[in-house]
């Protein structure tokens, strides 16, 4: 399969509307890291993302009688792009299916270069079903995203400009992986002509299809996909990519959230470009990497595979890159509900910066406080802090890898509301689209009461929701039932420490 891949690759003509994109020296991730750090800037396609190569690749094979027909896809950004763009240069008419919760930045891209747009179900699973139907009603042929050869061949010629572009191989090259296209592409590549060069896949840890397959040595279908890094968000890797990873790809790391945000800010501060959660995926995994098998001296590159932002996520992304780069911790503090009592615990973290600081009168003896503190980079400073804090008698929970509290309670800090008896918490994701917030209410028995709600826009496809409602304790089996019927993922956190700190009801 590889070999059939590189056959393909040296005959691919992606530079009728693809270009040859720079391989980046990052001079401050280079210092920091103790390594030579190379971006490939797959970001400056003319479509912001590498995607444009296997679309056209794929579609500069269809024969007259398909392009007369036209062609279909299914996807919530980066594939449609370059499919429309594909379509545009090949004077083919292209249908792009994008879920409802597409935000508007993406399909009027869409639009733009020349596709028909057809908006449908809240997810891309949805969306890819439905364009398979209007395949068979209209005679359209289906550009796949990944799980294709000449998809992948086209993708591949990212690997053939890399060993171009160095006089040496590349130590590790680092790719980002969703339905694994890409790193099947260059991985075919490199493995032939560099043997020696590492190949590391890069998933975020909540959509880790990669991994979990190669862990199980066949392809899985993840129970849940996390939607932040939108453009990796895969819940089953491709058949075709799967079959060359299992022989080509020698390590795969997975990241969090926050890494993904550290990361973006570490391209903007070499490149000064802004590029997409999944765009830095890569690089999130190469710091992740070097730092636990201790890498130094070598030569590694990162595929920085998107640009397609939504500005408004910028907002959230900023606010979660110092917990990324460990330069911020953040704990809930009990302190004495006493006038100076603040000052003193100021006095007792010294001249550390406070970067947040929470606090709502709830009890006349006891204050809690939802506290950020700027920290040195390390885990080691945050360990020191929790010590300090109780060596002072001071109880404190360390809340800097709590979602819940990273998402919803930094902003609602209020104090425990009393009289409400039998609340459960839950987190949601609800489909960024009208509608969505009724359904929930819809069939929602009208003894089950809501008593807390909390949303914050982040410019995602899927708005992240806290909920608080009043459920008697016979109920909770409905209760239950009735949420797996709504079909939105959601997170139980009536344990959470931040619940019973700051939030849960005195009856």
């Amino acid at each position: 399969m590889p070999e059939e891949i590189l056959r393909r690759v040296l005959t691919v003509p992606v530079y009728d509307v693809a270009q040859e994109t720079p391989l980046e020296k990052a001079p401050l991730l280079s210092k920091r890291l103790n390594n030579q750090v190379w971006l490939k800037r797959e970001d400056l396609q003319p479509v912001f993302s590498f995607k444009l190569r296997g679309a056209y690749n794929r579609m500069i094979r269809l024969s007259e009688e398909q392009k007369r027909a036209g062609v279909i896809a299914s996807s919530a950004g980066n594939h449609a792009q370059g499919v429309a763009l594909s379509a545009a240069k090949m004077g083919v008419e292209a249908t792009i299916v994008m879920p409802t919760t597409t935000p508007p930045i993406k399909v009027n891209a869409v639009k733009r270069l020349g596709g028909k747009v057809v908006l449908y179900g809240d997810s891309y699973d949805e969306a890819s079903g439905y364009a398979k139907k209007l395949v068979e009603q209209r005679g359209l042929t289906f550009i796949h995203p990944y799980d294709d050869l000449d998809v992948i061949a086209g993708q591949g010629t990212v690997a053939l400009e890399m060993l171009r572009q160095q006089s040496r191989p590349m130590d590790v090259v680092f790719i980002p992986v969703g339905g694994g296209g890409l790193i099947a592409g260059i991985a075919s590549v490199i493995k032939q002509v560099s043997p020696q060069t590492r190949i590391v896949g890069v998933e975020p840890d909540d959509a880790a299809c990669l991994t979990e397959a190669l862990k199980a040595g066949e392809r899985v279908v993840l129970p849940q996909v996390g939607l932040f890094a939108d453009g990796v968000a895969v819940a089953q890797v491709g058949e075709i990519p799967f079959r060359i990873a299992q022989q080509c790809v020698d390590h795969m790391v997975t990241v969090s959230t926050d890494e993904i945000c550290a990361a973006v800010k570490d391209i903007f501060e070499d490149t000064r470009a802004i590029a997409e959660p999944a765009g830095a995926v890569a690089l999130a995994g190469m710091k992740k990497y070097t730092e636990e098998f201790a890498v130094s001296g070598q030569s590694l590159a990162a595929i920085v595979s998107g640009a397609n932002m939504n500005f408004d996520r910028l907002r959230h992304i900023s606010e979660r890159t110092e917990i990324g780069e460990k330069r911020e911790a953040v704990f809930a503090v009990t302190i004495d509900e006493v006038p100076g009592s603040f000052k003193a615990f100021c006095e007792l973290i010294g001249t550390r910066a406070i970067t947040e600081f929470n606090y709502r009168y709830s009890d006349a003896s006891k204050a809690v406080v939802f506290v950020g503190l700027r920290t040195d980079g390390g885990t080691s400073e945050r360990q020191q802090i929790l010590c300090e804090l109780n060596e002072q008698g001071l109880p404190v929970e360390d809340m800097s890898d709590n979602e819940m509290a990273k998402l919803h309670l930094r902003y609602m800090v209020g104090g425990h509301a009393s009289g409400i008896c039998n609340e459960l918490l839950y987190r949601f994701e609800f489909p960024e689209r009208p509608g969505a917030l009724l359904k929930f209410l819809t069939h929602m028995s009208e003894e089950w009461n809501i008593s807390l709600f909390h949303y914050r826009n982040h410019g995602a496809a899927f708005g992240r929701v806290l909920v608080g409602v009043q459920v008697p304790p016979e109920q909770h089996g409905d209760f239950e039932t009735y949420l797996q019927s709504l079909g939105y993922p959601y997170v139980n956190e009536q344990d959470n420490p931040g619940y019973r700190l700051f939030l849960r009801p005195t009856e």
